[in-house]
């Protein structure tokens, strides 16, 4: 019994390693992939892993809004840039989009329960998380996510909203509602 516990813990130890020494590789294979390799590294709460999955120009912009606010950089990148690592298990991934070396994914925000749309950029032969380029203005976007393909589709099959004559009131105006000029008076 003894042996089986040790082993177990031991199976354990090897197991969390990989798992580990996986979330410190440089960014990912695809930008998915990258998306969960930095959920990873912001739940090990390791500031270095969340760099390695940072494009160069996010890190340059966590140490200006580090230096700006008066934050310990650390602070800055624990949540890796996006509301979604606040998650408690990795959440939901789609629609990954790629051209030339741009991409995109949505990720569930279980906060504001929307997709949130995550730019990644290709940089040194792997994908990194790309705020800082979408920051800085130099970020092109992949082409438009399922999200907002599916909001515009739903607008387009919505029935038009015709404003109503008096926005401010419930009940149609009434003659009593128009305003009469008083009658001149006659000067004699």
């Amino acid at each position: 019994m003894l042996r089986l516990g040790l082993l177990i813990i031991a199976l354990s130890i090897i197991a969390a390693g990989l798992a580990c020494s996986g979330s410190g590789t440089a960014g990912g294979s695809s930008p998915t992939e990258a998306y969960k390799l930095l959920y990873a590294a912001v739940k090990a709460k390791d500031t270095e892993a969340i760099k390695t999955h940072l494009s160069k120009k996010t890190i340059e912009f966590g140490a200006m809004a580090s230096a700006r606010s008066r934050t310990p950089v650390e602070r800055v990148y624990e949540n890796g840039f996006t509301e979604t690592t606040f998650s408690s298990s990795l959440p939901a991934v789609r629609d990954e989009r790629i051209k030339d070396t741009m991409g995109a994914v949505e990720v569930w925000n279980s906060q504001k329960s929307t997709w949130e749309d995550l730019p990644f950029v290709l940089e040194d032969g792997a994908w990194k998380l790309a705020v800082g380029e979408q920051f800085s203005g130099s970020y092109k976007s992949p082409g438009q996510g399922r999200d907002e393909k599916e909001r515009e589709a739903a607008n387009v099959m919505a029935p038009p909203k015709i404003p109503e004559p008096n926005s401010n009131s419930n009940k149609p105006p009434t003659v009593l509602d128009i305003p009469i000029d008083p009658p001149a008076k006659s000067s004699k």
